[in-house]
């Protein structure tokens, strides 16, 4: 018997379902960019080292390079794009950002206001150690971290 090659999953992203047709070896990432077009979520590392792919999947945080698209079939995701509110509003944490000057080249932005999304979900008024506990999976290569834990904290109080 050949090995499988290709699968139909049915995802949700963003509140959206989605049904497609994926290879079996996939990356998560992968699907989300290149077949949903939601490129918000950025490729790194491709190697789960750098956190510019995190997305929520199923109330959880991980890094999309490190999932295969089948291995999604049936989950809830939320990517970046996800995060502002329908009336055109930025989410708070966007708007924070913004504020606080946590912004440089943006290439990590999207990882980084996921897991602060993930973190705050789950701990609404995270202390600066647990911010920094929150985003220690993320690499940012421009802003040395001040104002990006800065501008999570203004959101937790």
């Amino acid at each position: 018997m050949e090995p499988q090659t290709s699968q139909t999953i049915t995802v949700t992203v963003n509140g959206e379902t989605y049904e497609r047709e994926v290879e079996a070896r996939r990356l998560l990432i992968h699907f989300i960019r290149d077949d949903l077009d939601l490129t918000g979520s950025h490729v790194g590392c491709d190697t789960g080292n750098c956190g510019a792919c995190s997305v929520i999947y199923n109330g959880q945080l991980v890094k999309s390079c490190m999932l295969l698209a089948v291995q999604a079939d049936g989950a809830r995701i939320e990517t970046v794009e996800g995060l502002a509110p329908e009336d055109g509003k930025l989410h708070a944490l966007q708007q924070s950002f913004s504020d606080h000057h946590a912004l440089q080249c943006g290439y990590c932005t999207p990882g980084m206001l996921m897991s602060a999304k993930a973190l705050l979900d789950a701990n609404p008024s995270a202390s600066e150690e647990e911010i920094r506990k929150g985003l220690q999976g993320n690499i940012c290569r421009c802003t040395g971290y001040w104002n990006i834990i800065d501008a999570v904290k203004a959101v937790a109080r």
